[in-house]
């Protein structure tokens, strides 16, 4: 089961598509975080969720918000993702140990070997406060992440 909405967010240090170490806690007490995990890199339905939160930054920073997206692609893969689709904030990896990061999120699927569509607003203080969970084929909406962070 997913984490919820009041719970406490699970700190984690991952690797970004550059190979820095990036930890949750980095961001407590400074800026709120849009945790986001997708499937795969160079899929259809992720492809196009990232980029439209490339075209849409502005709204995350003028909120005060970090964008992180997860996946368990290895950070090679990312690499060229983000250089591929000129995406400019972190793409964390998952990969090994592998889903660590999205078991303890709840939203790692053992099937497929991936973490669904899951997305988490973190206030300030480390807090869930919106989440979201949608299945592999199913885009989420950007706007739903905007409305959650000006309620914050």
């Amino acid at each position: 089961m997913a984490i919820q909405a009041g719970e406490k967010a699970p700190d984690f240090e991952l690797k970004d598509n550059h190979g820095a170490a990036v930890r949750l806690s980095d961001f407590r007490g400074r800026k709120n975080v849009v945790l986001l995990f997708y499937p795969f890199a160079f899929t259809g339905v992720c492809t196009g969720e990232l980029c439209e939160l490339r075209d849409n930054l502005p709204q995350f920073a003028d909120r005060d918000t970090q964008l992180l997206a997860v996946s368990n692609d290895s950070i090679h893969t990312l690499r060229v993702f983000a250089e591929q689709e000129n995406l400019e904030y972190p793409l964390l990896s998952d990969f090994w140990p592998h889903g660590n990061v999205s078991r303890a999120y709840g939203v790692f699927d053992e099937d497929k070997g991936c973490a669904v569509r899951g997305t988490f607003v973190i206030d300030k203080e480390g807090v869930v406060r919106w989440t979201v969970v949608n299945g592999l084929p199913d885009a989420r909406d950007l706007n739903d992440y905007v409305k959650a962070l000006d309620s914050l």
